[in-house]
């Protein structure tokens, strides 16, 4: 029996056991919750629970002695993820450890090391994803954001009203961080402070424009709604030739994708398909110097396609 078919057959064991357990076996009826049942008393925990806390507990207590970064929170609030870093942390080293218990079964130690290796990378890059999509969403809301701040204050709302009124109305993430500027407004904080560091977090100059705007008037006064009109009329504009540069540079970011991934995907596949192919290149000093220089070369064609592909204006 093959490592990949003895890999499969565990797979595919242990699903049957959730299966059995959690759908076969499951009681029909409607349970009243442990909270219910047990309302003066605290839950019981599980010794999987208690791991997992003494784990994150243990996480906490090492990023607590070293230096705190702001950014590090900060990361997982732009990429809109309501969970503690600490859970983050223990996660994505709990998916490295199986990434590499899979690895070592299929393969052996070199696709352990790998697949555990390629784990906090692929984790970057995800946080990456969610926050590009999250600020490019905010792009798109905040001509018809804008609209509604106007309107408010032509019924005679005060801005910091009409900002509520947008957090209370608009989709996400706009609704969120609008949310963000009122609570911190309201617990006392400066409002230009908080508009100034939305347009920090989510990277857009299109707003930093409306909260200039916002101190301009709080200074000199004048109509703000005509203002946030003409605003608005310009992000509109700006947001169709964003879309038009896009899509001609589509083309460029794709190739790039699939040139760094393509390599990548081939050694993988030719390590699962013939070991004894692949270990003529891992099993020799030379042949790991040869994947290092790949590697310093990929990298360097990827930034510089990138590069060319990122167009400014």
């Amino acid at each position: 029996m093959t490592p990949a078919i003895f890999a499969v057959g565990m797979v595919l064991l242990v699903g049957a056991v959730f299966v059995i357990v959690f759908v076969v076996f499951r009681p029909s009826h409607g349970y009243v919750a442990l909270s219910r049942r047990r309302p003066f008393g605290g839950a019981e925990r599980s010794p999987l629970t208690k791991f997992t806390d003494s784990t994150v507990g243990a996480v906490e207590r090492v990023l607590a002695g070293g230096n705190k970064s702001p950014g590090e929170r900060a990361t997982l609030d732009q990429a809109g993820l309501k969970i503690a870093r600490t859970d983050f942390i223990v996660l994505v080293g709990a998916t490295a450890v199986v990434a590499g218990f899979v690895g070592l079964i299929l393969q052996g130690p070199v696709f352990a090391v790998l697949f555990a290796g390629l784990t906090p990378i692929l984790a970057a890059m995800y946080l990456s994803f969610l926050t590009q999509r999250r600020r490019a969403r905010f792009e798109a809301q905040l001509g018809d954001t804008l609209t509604m701040v106007s309107g408010g204050l032509r019924a005679g709302h005060s801005v910091l009203r009409a900002i509520d009124a947008v957090a209370q109305e608009a989709s996400e993430p706009t609704a969120t961080e609008f949310s963000r500027v009122v609570n911190e407004t309201r617990l006392g904080r400066d409002l230009q402070d908080s508009l100034n560091d939305v347009s920090l977090r989510m990277k857009s100059e299109d707003f930093n424009w409306m909260a200039q705007a916002i101190e301009i008037n709080r200074e000199v006064g004048g109509d703000l709604a005509e203002v946030f009109d003409q605003v608005g009329e310009t992000i509109r504009e700006r947001s169709q030739i964003k879309g038009t540069v896009k899509a001609l540079s589509a083309e460029g970011k794709l190739s790039a994708i699939i040139l760094m991934a393509l390599p990548v995907l081939l050694f993988i596949l030719i390590g699962l398909a013939n070991p004894k192919y692949s270990g003529q290149l891992t099993g020799h000093p030379i042949g790991w110097m040869m994947l290092g220089i790949a590697v310093v070369m990929m990298t360097i064609g990827g930034l510089w396609i990138r590069k060319i592909s990122d167009l400014k204006f």
